[in-house]
């Protein structure tokens, strides 16, 4: 089997364990000084690339798991909220030539992290001016509409 390996350099090792098991609903697959790997079966990696400014290096925009339903975003805000992440949803949100719902959360790092389904297609990338490419309904754990994240779309 193959699969894509994302490495990411942490500056707290035990804060991100913490997330990341909380994220993907499993603990690490192996612990060593310094180090710790997931071996995460689902979801497979889905790659996007967003074009950036000509003289900036290539950088972490977002991540994101691209799940088959709404049911599944919800889902996965209910597990993310109850595993005591802060969450905001965004509901039929333009973003990278799609129409969106999904939810965010931030890792210790404030690495943005989406859980998605694509509901269809869009005729535009959406951008704003501003930090993030996404539009739409956005709406906290707690009830309250706050602008979109961010760091990320797509």
């Amino acid at each position: 089997m193959s699969r894509v390996q994302l490495a990411l350099r942490v500056p707290d090792l035990d804060a991100s364990i913490a997330f990341y098991s909380k994220l993907f609903g499993t603990e690490p697959a192996k612990l060593r000084d310094g180090y710790a790997n997931f071996a995460i079966a689902e979801p497979p990696l889905k790659l996007v690339l967003i074009e950036g400014a000509t003289e900036e290096t290539t950088r972490l925009d977002h991540l994101g798991v691209e799940v088959e339903s709404t049911e599944a975003v919800h889902v996965a805000t209910s597990r993310l909220s109850e595993a005591g992440l802060a969450t905001t949803e965004e509901n039929d949100t333009t973003c990278c030539y799609a129409l969106q719902d999904k939810v965010w959360v931030h890792g210790p790092g404030q690495e943005p992290w989406e859980v998605y389904v694509v509901k269809a297609d869009a005729d535009t990338l959406a951008k704003q001016s501003g930090s993030t490419c996404c539009t739409g309904t956005t709406t906290t754990t707690g009830g309250t509409q706050e602008p979109a994240p961010a760091g990320g779309c797509c």
